[in-house]
């Protein structure tokens, strides 16, 4: 995720890193090309080559441009959506912090680190699956009990291993009276919530927007941008490859980062920063636990966020 101050106007004229310039740069410069070879063949051969109105073009151009903003605005809501559901597992996590506090000073004291630690394997375990990077298992092994670390890594889904493993410390501590039937159910509508988080963000990951749309407005921009220098060769002359460069950056910008927007979880720089917020859950948690041995804090390199 691109994390920098707004940079100015001649900064932003320069600026790629973050930028979708580098994806498209070349079906721009193509784009133009064609242009190019449409002004100089309507000039040379005007029988051969002839030019049409571009008032077609201004109309296709406005119902273009508003389903390619419907489709930006539908994959901003998968990108925000996942980023409330990784904003209520720190907020759940934060609590779960605080609500273990009972268990301090009772025999099974131990059981709350073990708890916290288990969050933490959660969260990290969740990053891990949702960008495919699941055979990376060290990390989230590192906070779980050694006897349980070979199932987790067999289970077909980690974090919901994870969870089982909370829910069946909690029913262990019930059964002993460490804990009331109010705190466990308190302890155990945590969870819960954490599953919540799970089940919203394998919702995203699982159900992309209909390939059906995003195919339609693909070949439109595309098809347009190929006619478009036939509509205005006649009243732009050799300005024509650059209009035809400028729509094209718009709107082929546009959808590639629908693209970007639509996989929140993904490993690029528009995606959701899930290390560092899987980070931040471990530091949080590591101090509630009185540790004062913590890793740094998560900052951007080259203004991006991992």
């Amino acid at each position: 995720m691109i994390v920098r101050p707004r940079p100015s106007f001649i900064q932003l004229l320069f600026i790629t890193r973050g930028s979708i310039v580098p994806e498209i740069i070349w079906h721009v410069l193509a784009m133009a090309a064609v242009a190019a070879v449409v002004v100089l063949a309507h000039q040379t051969w005007p029988n051969v080559f002839p030019s049409f109105g571009g008032a077609p073009f201004a109309l296709v151009g406005i119902a273009l441009s508003i389903f390619l903003g419907f489709r930006n605005n539908a994959c901003y809501d998968r990108w925000w959506e996942a980023r409330r559901q990784w904003g209520e597992m720190i907020a759940v996590a934060r609590n779960l912090a605080r609500q273990t506090l009972v268990l301090d000073g009772t025999p099974d004291a131990p059981a709350r680190a073990r708890l916290l630690h288990l969050q933490i394997a959660f969260a990290r375990s969740l990053a891990r699956s949702l960008r495919r990077t699941a055979g990376d298992f060290s990390g989230v092994a590192a906070f779980l009990p050694p006897e349980y670390a070979g199932s987790v890594e067999q289970s077909r889904n980690r974090p919901d291993a994870i969870l089982r493993l909370m829910g069946q410390d909690l029913a262990a501590l019930r059964a002993k009276g460490t804990i009331s039937d109010i705190v466990f159910q308190v302890l155990d509508q945590s969870v819960g919530r954490l599953a919540l988080v799970q089940a919203g963000c394998e919702r995203i990951h699982n159900t992309p927007v209909p390939f059906a749309y995003t195919l339609l407005l693909h070949r439109t921009a595309y098809i347009f941008c190929l006619l478009m220098p036939f509509g205005f060769a006649d009243a732009l002359g050799w300005g024509t490859p650059f209009a035809s460069a400028l729509t094209a950056y718009c709107f082929f910008g546009l959808d590639a980062l629908s693209v970007h927007l639509e996989e929140p979880f993904e490993d690029n720089p528009n995606g959701l920063a899930l290390a560092a917020m899987s980070e931040t859950i471990e530091i949080n948690l590591r101090e509630a636990l009185g540790e004062t041995d913590l890793p740094p804090l998560p900052q951007a390199r080259d203004f991006l966020l991992m």
